[in-house]
Order: C-alpha cells, then structure tokens, then sequence
C-alpha cells in the first residue's frame, strides 16, 4: 500500500469510527437537529487532547505524519478494539506495543489450541511467550513422557534443557540444540526485560546451570528456523523430526511446536501418539 493509499485509509477509518460512535455514551447532549450517534470532531479532539485542525487534516488524508502517541490517543477516544487500534497504528507507520503486563502468561493452552495439538498425528506442543508449555498433544507425551507429571513450575522449555538429565540424554545434539533455545529466547526477551517473571527464571537458571550462565553471558541473538532434531527415545531408539514452530493469529503470545516425521524415519510409524 502506497503512504497516500495509507494516508487515505487513515481517514476513512478515522472519519468512520468518529462517526459510529454513540453520543450518550460520552455523556454529551444532542445538539439541536443532529443525529444522535457520532461525534464531531471538535469533541474528539478536546478528548484526545488533539488540535482539530490536525484531526481535519488527518480525516482529510493530508500529507501529515501523526505520531505515535496522537494515534494511540484517538484510538482510545474512539473505542477501538485492540485489532482496530493495531491497524489504526499499522496506517501510520507503527507497529502495535507489546503488552504492558509482562508478567502475565498464558498458563492453559486455550481449548482451540489444545484441540488443534489433538488433532495432530506428531509430537506438538504449545509455548507461552516466557516458553512455559501450556499444553501438549499425546504424541508428545509418547516422546517426552515426563510431561504429564512435572510440577507446573518446572514445566518451562528452557528450564527443562538445562535442568532434566533425562530430556538431556534424549538429545545427543544437546549442545547444539542448547545453545538455539537460548539465542531464540534472548531474541523474543525483549518485551519482558526487567519483568519480575523474566528476571526471577533468568536467575532461577543462572543458579541451576553454569551451563546456561555461559551461554547467557555470551548475548547470543538467534531468530528461530526450522531444523533437523534428533531424540534419543528409551524404546523406540533415534527419532529424526523437523522443528518447526506457528503462531495462532488469535493468540500470537502462543508458539505452537511441532516435531514433523522426516519421511521414512522411524516417528513416520507413530500411530495414535505411542511408538510401535
């Protein structure tokens, strides 16, 4: 979309939230032979704290740059929904905030989710954003069957890397695999540095492994990409998967894990989420 394209669709949006809002729910009367519904822009923008000249020209698709903080402004005047006010935001050039609550985890996988994770013949599980695992599917339970009897506070991804001497000896490229899931981890931090939550499992870790305190030290920043794994299973022996991670766009603090069967490997003769 072309910045006049954005400019253009700014004010249409504007103009048309202005427009839809209710007067009575603002406490304001109805002027004599007006509509009882919208309101002007005027009143908008005494509650926003806006020049109207600046909200005309806005509603106007002028070649203005509003900022930030002017957007956010109108969009709570104006009631927007946290997808409205995202693309509100979007057409000015801004990407949405993260969530001021970065203490605040999903601590259950919502039941579409953990239907989906069901509904997958292969090892899945879903992550919160601090990578607590919020839910699993039973070829996960199969692979990792410590899953089901972990004490809610250590059932954290990367805790259990650096802490399980049994989830280590499934995974002989340990090392490797250790150092992703940390650069990974520093990588999606950022919305929670300094956070009660992020800082406590940083220490918690920090105290339980000098391995980790290593490889924390070093700031490594790694975004995620799909990759080979290889687990080490007590009965079925060595299992090859491609990793791949989703986000659901109604619940994009969620990481949906899935571990795909390579074609011809022994996971592709899983069946009902237990090796055989």
């Amino acid at each position: 979309m072309s910045q006049q394209a954005r400019r253009t669709e700014l004010g249409t949006f504007l103009r048309n939230r202005r427009q839809a809002l209710t007067r009575q729910d603002f406490g304001l009367p109805t002027p004599p032979r007006a509509r009882t519904s919208g309101l002007r822009r005027e009143e908008v923008s005494t509650l926003a704290g806006v020049s109207v000249t600046w909200l005309t020209w806005l509603e106007q698709g002028r070649d203005v740059n509003p900022s930030r903080q002017v957007l956010e402004a109108l969009g709570r005047v104006l009631r927007l929904t946290a997808s409205e006010a995202a693309y509100l935001l979007s057409l000015g050039g801004y990407s949405p905030r993260p969530p001021d609550a970065a203490d605040q985890v999903q601590e259950v996988a919502p039941p579409s989710t953990q239907r989906l994770l069901n509904s997958l013949p292969f090892p899945a599980f879903a992550v919160a954003a601090d990578w607590t695992i919020v839910g699993w599917n039973a070829a996960y339970a199969a692979l990792y069957s410590r899953i089901t009897t972990l004490d809610p506070a250590d059932r954290n991804l990367l805790w259990l890397v650096f802490t399980d001497p049994h989830l280590r000896d499934m995974l002989p490229d340990w090392t490797a695999d250790s150092r992703h899931f940390v650069a990974e981890f520093r990588a999606e931090s950022g919305a929670r540095l300094g956070s009660a939550a992020h800082s406590a499992l940083i220490a918690r870790l920090s105290e339980a492994s000098a391995e980790f305190r290593e490889q924390w030290a070093d700031l490594t920043v790694e975004g995620f990409t799909s990759r080979r794994r290889r687990f080490v299973h007590p009965t079925a022996g060595v299992l090859d998967f491609e990793h791949h991670r989703l986000v659901p766009s109604d619940h994009p603090d969620l990481h949906i894990v899935a571990y795909v069967p390579e074609p011809g490997s022994a996971p592709a003769t899983w069946i009902g989420g237990s090796p055989r």
